[in-house]
């Protein structure tokens, strides 16, 4: 029985790091089912913007308030959870505080110290993050693509880092040993007299509560990440590493496209050939994107790393003008096609079945793709570099070139430029008359 406790942490710790890496293969399999796409160029740009963006979070404090809040979250969290080591060698081994035995105590009551005191500063923002939402309420989480789970979902966030925090100092607080070392315990000595007149039994048994609680807790968040916006904790590192380098207003060309026009323009070329051998039976490469395979998986990872802060929707020139346009509905409509992709595969035996539905009709409408002015202003504002712009280009270009279900203006315009070499309706004769006016 003495023993009892280690192989039931062994266990848990087994199980809950097993079902993440479970997840993580599922969405990494989902991920690469879009189009491959090289991103191997200028990594040590790459690198920098991996560093700058994603760990030294730079376009996050370009709103200062929000900004700085998230920082304080985002650093007091991951370095609070540096302490998770230490929880994760005492469970395996039976010890209790390791972390003294082989630093020396000043050290330790340093980092204990820092740890707490980020706590205290972490359960602030939370709080202010709390009251921005729910009752500030500010216009960016009130859109109708944040109803239901998105909305429940940031709130259950909160609370999961509120209750990890309180758990954190608690379990400090409670612990007599740490507390009687006097070094470390800069808030929970304000928190020990809370839990005076218990027997010293009573104490162990909350300390030990606090800190069963809180290793379970972590593993909990740990595992909910994959089904909440939260992902972006992990994601925000390879997306701004893999994200575009290309200026904003440049757009790429479509290679079979591209390849369809240097044969038009080869004297030599013989449109009749016959296809070299074994391409016959080949299907065509698809103009565009119609659902989540025809997108490329940069775009894909995109979609799993968007934060829904809605910095995107609240730059959108369009929706602010009351069009049904919002760059953050773009980027979760695609991460919740890919996970209803994905549970196709999963009930097929890891085969796609045709379930009659796509990204494009079912999902995001013309309308949406249509309203975008493709200003670039949802590409400048994502603060973990996600291009929702592409997505929407790719998407009108399935509608264009595959289905001709461009608006009558565009089309008018484009009909123009094949047949006069201008977008206005008058015969190429006629284009310089404009000067014997």
């Amino acid at each position: 029985m003495e023993y009892l406790p280690n192989i039931l942490f062994t266990i848990i710790l087994v199980l809950g790091i097993g079902y993440f890496v479970r997840n993580i293969k599922k969405l990494i399999r989902n991920i690469k089912l879009g189009q491959e796409v090289d991103v191997s160029d200028n990594k040590s740009e790459r690198w920098k913007n991996m560093a700058r963006i994603a760990l030294g979070q730079s376009k996050m404090v370009k709103r200062p308030i929000s900004g700085f809040l998230h920082v304080i979250v985002y650093v007091g969290f991951i370095i609070i959870n540096i302490e998770v080591l230490e929880i994760i060698i005492d469970g395996l081994f039976g010890t209790h505080r390791i972390g003294l035995k082989v630093l020396p105590k000043s050290v330790y009551g340093f980092l204990i110290g820092s740890f707490e005191i980020l706590a205290v500063l972490v359960l602030v923002s939370v709080i202010v993050f709390w009251l921005r939402r729910n009752v500030i309420k500010i216009k960016r989480f009130l859109s109708s693509e944040m109803k239901g789970w998105p909305k429940n979902d940031g709130n259950i966030i909160l609370y999961f880092e509120v209750v990890l925090m309180c758990l954190f100092l608690v379990m400090n607080a409670t612990d007599t040993s740490f507390q009687a070392i006097s070094s470390g315990n800069i808030i929970s000595q304000f928190i020990a007299p809370w839990f005076e007149g218990l027997s010293a039994e009573t104490l162990h048994i909350v300390e030990r509560t606090a800190w069963w609680l809180h290793i379970v807790g972590i593993l909990i968040f740990l595992n909910y990440l994959y089904f909440s916006k939260h992902l972006h904790i992990l994601l925000a590192f390879p997306n701004t590493y893999f994200g575009s380098l290309d200026p904003k207003g440049k757009v790429n060309n479509l290679e079979a496209v591209t390849a369809e026009v240097k044969l038009m323009m080869d004297p030599n070329a013989d449109p009749f050939a016959a296809a070299p051998e074994g391409t016959e039976d080949e299907v065509p490469a698809k103009f565009g994107a119609s659902d989540v395979m025809d997108l490329n998986q940069v775009q894909l990872l995109s979609a799993y790393t968007c934060t829904e802060c809605g910095r995107c929707t609240s730059a959108c020139p369009a929706n602010l003008t009351g069009k049904k346009l919002s760059p953050r509905k773009i980027m979760m409509d695609t991460r919740d096609r890919l996970e209803e992709v994905g549970k196709n595969i999963d009930a097929n035996n890891g085969k796609f079945k045709d379930d009659g539905k796509q990204l494009l009709g079912d999902y995001i409408t013309n309308e949406e793709l249509w309203a975008c002015t493709t200003c670039n202003a949802c590409v400048e504002e994502c603060p973990v570099s996600i291009n929702p712009l592409s997505i929407i280009l790719d998407m009108r270009r399935y509608l264009v070139m595959e289905q001709s279900a461009a608006p009558m203006e565009l089309n008018n315009m484009m009909t123009n430029i094949e047949n006069n070499g201008a977008p206005w309706p008058y015969n190429q004769m006629d284009r310089l008359n404009w000067k014997d006016e």
